[in-house]
């Protein structure tokens, strides 16, 4: 084995991690790409509309935003990323069980959406706690080497879940001219996302005896040592840290124009470009496949290169273009979203490549949980209030709600595309952080 463990381990390490979050995004997109089923509550046996599908999807934020995430990211800190990833993979899956349940309990609809909106509100705050120690596991495992790279082939990686429910739903539940959906139709992505849960369960508890016994052979950095120094204290200079807000609010403003977006893509490619639901599948699909390609290309570009504040601000822009086409584009033109989704998909890319490789450069390694969670929480905040907002839109405004919900959208890139700049203002500032520099191997 070679002197330092990390480098003959650590990749295998990552092949270890991706998989949790591959099922995390595949059950969290599983209905996106056929959303406008809910539009119509009489097409379904379930019985859902589209304003109850938008509180469902709203569910996976509130533990998150009503302290549940801040909480676990500190016990991340205090406990470690094994003990408090396995209890919240453990809750990633439980909630994914709920999920399933109500979908096919043949309960009236008003019940089985609250069981539902339960088991997503549980589904969402351990997904969200196990993507924390995700990236603190592989900011760990990778300091002084490519860790850009490795937060990217861990993002690229678990957007093909996206893809893979995006473009997998339509097929699982066929469209058809008439009919009623039966509750196991509907259920069927829900069958596939438990079977990946399952998966995913058991390469996390091998990365536990992997990380384990390299701890015990101290030969990995003592990362845990420093987190055992954490105190309560440490929070409040978090958040008086001028670049973790920076990087909050472009975290809220850039990943709320995509994520809500995803979530009722079917209701607005489909009336915008006269598409069927599996054209608007495949459409939306470029989304995770092009991060799959370009997000390790430009995790490299930033180990290498550096100019991390620099790609954020192009990938703000980019997507910023994105929404302005899908809602100003001509209507029943689908090249125009097809354009939009490569320019959204660029933008995708480019931003967390650069931004999550930077948070271990704003902060010390014993709060760097905390961080990453208090990071989280902000976007959890604003996905809860933009996916319900989106999905009252899209119930009160008939044709018109597809354009309306894009202004939406692009106002938020907006906001992103201002953060992204101060950031790097605030980069140039204070080159001591490193934010514009090179990762070394």
């Amino acid at each position: 084995m070679a002197a330092n463990p990390r480098k003959s381990l650590r990749w295998i390490v990552l092949a270890c991690l991706v998989v949790p979050m591959f099922a995390s995004y595949y059950f969290d997109d599983m209905f996106s790409s056929i959303s406008h089923l809910f539009e119509q509550p009489g097409l379904t046996q379930l019985g859902w509309d589209a304003a109850g599908y938008g509180l469902y999807t709203s569910g996976y934020s509130v533990l998150c935003v009503f302290g549940g995430l801040v909480l676990c990211g500190i016990l991340l800190d205090k406990w470690g990323v094994r003990l408090t990833g396995s209890i919240f993979v453990g809750m990633m899956a439980a909630g994914a069980g709920a999920v399933l349940y109500a979908l096919l309990s043949g309960l009236p609809a008003a019940r089985s959406l609250r069981i539902a909106y339960a088991g997503c509100m549980f589904f969402g705050l351990g997904s969200e706690i196990a993507g924390t120690a995700v990236t603190r596991s592989i900011a760990r495992w990778f300091r002084g080497g490519p860790m850009a790279l490795a937060m990217g082939l861990q993002l690229a990686i678990a957007r093909l879940g996206t893809a893979f429910a995006l473009v997998l739903a339509p097929r699982l539940v066929q469209e058809r001219a008439s009919g009623v959906y039966s509750l196991a139709e509907t259920a069927r992505p829900a069958l596939v996302g438990m079977a990946l849960m399952a998966a995913g369960l058991i390469l996390w508890a091998f990365f536990v005896a992997l990380d384990a016994r390299a701890e015990r052979s101290r030969k990995l950095e003592a990362s845990a040592a420093q987190s055992d120094a954490f105190r309560f204290s440490d929070v409040l200079k978090i958040l008086t840290n001028k670049n973790f807000w920076l990087c909050g609010i472009l975290c809220v403003l850039f990943y709320s124009s995509i994520i809500a977006f995803k979530k009722f893509a079917g209701a607005i490619l489909v009336p915008r470009f006269d598409i069927p639901a599996q054209t608007a599948g495949w459409m939306v699909a470029m989304l995770p496949f092009s991060t799959v390609i370009f997000a390790p290309l430009f995790g490299i570009l930033v180990d290498k290169r550096g100019r991390g504040t620099r790609w954020m601000m192009l990938g703000a822009v980019l997507a910023l273009a994105a929404h302005l086409l899908l809602a100003f584009a001509p209507q029943g033109v689908p090249f125009f979203g097809y354009l939009a989704m490569v320019l959204l998909g660029f933008g995708y890319s480019l931003v967390p490549a650069a931004l999550w490789p930077s948070v271990p450069k704003i902060v010390p390694d014993k709060v760097l949980g905390t961080t990453y969670a208090l990071v989280y929480w902000i976007q959890n905040l604003g996905l809860l209030s933009f996916k319900m907002i989106a999905g009252l839109i899209l119930a009160g405004a008939a044709a018109a709600g597809a354009v309306r919900v894009e202004l939406m959208f692009t106002a938020l890139c907006i906001g992103a595309v201002v953060a992204a700049y101060l950031f790097a203002r605030s980069s140039d500032r204070h080159p001591e952080l490193g934010l514009d520099r090179p990762n070394q191997d």
